[in-house]
């Protein structure tokens, strides 16, 4: 059996370590591990040099019905997992629903932005698709294709929604951008007449079980393996989640599902020079839907008879390892990737900075008790961990763009020291904290240490805490007392105290776009609240409520 194979058949649960420094803990409801688990054991194999570069020992291909060829064990793992596993836990409907509201709402708000919203739409002006993708918040009807880069693209926007911290960092809610295009294609197609997939109206649960499938293997892909050393960008995942997602939506066979997830591994990978400096641009924001645009169109291509590329992975020499990998195969581990998903909630800030600014809300309430502010503030320092220095510790580089804002904890933590708060708009250009002298003085002061303990708290599969201390020295030489913050709202032990965060966030944003008395607005908060209304809904009716005319 291969080693993914003992991943997907394996359940654990583990629990923070009681000294997280917690203000308000949440009891841990006992429930099945949500990690990638197959009814069905892997034809047994024989241990081999898996290619050419590599000095470690992986199993051999083996075969999948259907077809005289033999696949990468990973592939094979994948396909029975999609077609198979019957997911039965409410623990994890559960919180598949909170993902997929909080990723609807960020959706529309990122339509406040024409950055946004300029990429948006049909690629030639006016083109109505009968029976096509509707985009929430638009008017648009697209293909599934391009309907899918929309909503990725809207989802990712503002970084606002879900994460996934590992050894490769992401946000699993962004598969939604194709499942939830194809499904409600699907829908709108066979209410028609069609006869896509099983010839079935989808229902809002289908979508549902969809997430949280694209959620447990990007998050076992990601639990031990690191892209982003190797260059890559994380949205690769969202390919081949999405990939093997919506071939089963469209009723592919396993020997297509299989063919469709070789199809997203050779496909070319983004490199994610675009998220770091000097490079940090927009692309990080609709690079996620250009992964949801791809999966769709790949699996299309392997719906109307294009082959698969079998041993895409281990081939010697030219195979995804030896190629992208420096001849390393994937390790897997037991986890629960949907399980320690982490929620964002009402603080617009990339999540390796999240308990940075939860510290930082903290001391602005401090100073303000003693009667003092951020111009007060001679330094601070930013005990955190490896990963946070890696991608936004940005102490002297320029602030140029959005992006360069939003990927900076200087300018975060600053922000919420001046203004006592951070929204998606204090990143733009010309806004009121990023025109601020003080902001930017504030910021030079801000450096960052690595804590090994803290890198250590943030890999450990017990913990995936994303820890952050703050120490503040005022001008007049006072040193403020360490606030330290290792879990945020929304990680796994503190779900319950931001459910209504969440779902006030929601709420927001559907007001945001459609104003308080819009329609639908009423009816969309109820449906999310009543669980068993929301997933017997047909996709497709339920898309119409975003929709505008």
């Amino acid at each position: 059996m291969s080693s993914l194979s003992r991943n997907l058949a394996r359940t654990t649960a583990r629990s923070l370590r009681q000294r997280i420094p917690l203000a308000k803990r949440s009891p841990v409801t006992a429930a099945p591990t949500l990690a990638l688990r197959a009814p069905l054991q892997a034809a047994p194999v024989v241990a081999a040099r898996f290619s050419t570069m590599s000095a470690g020992q992986q199993a051999s291909p083996v075969s999948i019905e259907g077809s005289t060829q033999l696949y990468d064990p990973e592939i094979k793992d994948i396909t029975e997992y999609i077609h198979n596993y019957k997911i039965d836990s409410e623990l994890a409907y559960d919180t598949a629903r909170f993902v997929f509201l909080d990723t609807l709402g960020c959706g529309l708000e990122a339509l406040r932005f024409k950055e946004c919203t300029k990429l948006l739409g049909p690629t030639v002006k006016g083109t109505v698709v009968p029976h096509g993708t509707r985009v929430p918040g638009t008017n648009y009807q697209l293909d599934p294709i391009n309907g899918a880069f929309n909503i990725g693209a809207m989802i990712r926007w503002l970084d606002y929604n879900d994460a996934w911290l590992a050894a490769e960092w992401g946000h699993p809610s962004d598969n939604l951008g194709g499942i939830l295009a194809v499904a409600d294609w699907i829908s709108r197609t066979n209410r028609a007449g069609g006869t896509l997939g099983n010839g079935k109206v989808l229902k809002v649960k289908d979508v549902l079980e969809g997430m949280i499938k694209a959620h447990e293997i990007q998050g076992c892909l990601a639990l031990e393996n690191s892209y982003n050393r190797e260059g890559l960008d994380h949205v690769v995942l969202v390919k081949v989640a999405t990939a093997a997602v919506v071939s089963k939506l469209l009723g592919l066979s396993p020997l297509q599902t299989a063919d469709a997830v070789t199809q997203a591994w050779v496909d070319g990978q983004s490199l994610r020079t675009y998220r770091h400096a000097p490079n940090t641009m927009s692309r990080k924001s609709w690079a996620a839907g250009d992964a949801c645009q791809r999966a769709v169109n790949l699996v299309l291509k392997v719906q109307r008879g294009e082959q698969g590329v079998p041993t895409v992975l281990s081939a010697p020499i030219w195979g995804f390892y030896d190629v992208l990998f420096k001849g390393k195969p994937f390790s897997f581990a037991p986890g629960a990737p949907l399980k320690i998903c982490l929620h964002n909630y009402s603080l617009k800030a990339e999540f390796h900075s999240q308990t940075a600014i939860e510290a930082a809300k903290k001391i602005h309430a401090a100073l303000k008790a003693q009667g003092k502010s951020a111009e007060d503030i001679k330094d601070i320092v930013i005990r955190t961990h490896e990963a946070c220095v890696r991608i936004i510790d940005k102490q002297f580089k320029p602030m140029t763009n959005f992006a360069d804002r939003d990927h900076c904890i200087q300018y975060m933590v600053a922000t919420m020291l001046v203004f006592n708060r951070l929204e998606a708009t204090d990143y733009t250009d010309g806004s009121e904290a990023a025109t601020s002298s003080l902001v930017e003085s504030l910021r030079t002061r801000i450096s960052c240490i690595e804590d090994k303990q803290f890198t250590k708290d943030y890999h450990d599969a017990s913990l995936r805490s994303i820890p952050n201390a703050l120490t503040v020295t005022l001008h007049d030489g006072t040193v403020l007392p360490e606030v330290t913050v290792e879990a945020p709202l929304g990680h796994r032990l503190r779900r319950e105290e931001a459910k209504p965060e969440i779902l006030a966030k929601y709420r927001r944003h559907l007001e945001g776009r459609f104003g308080e008395e819009g329609a639908n607005v009423r009816q969309l908060v109820e449906l999310g609240v009543d669980y068993e209304k929301l997933v017997e809904m047909d996709v497709d009716r339920y898309v119409d409520l975003y929709v505008t005319e």
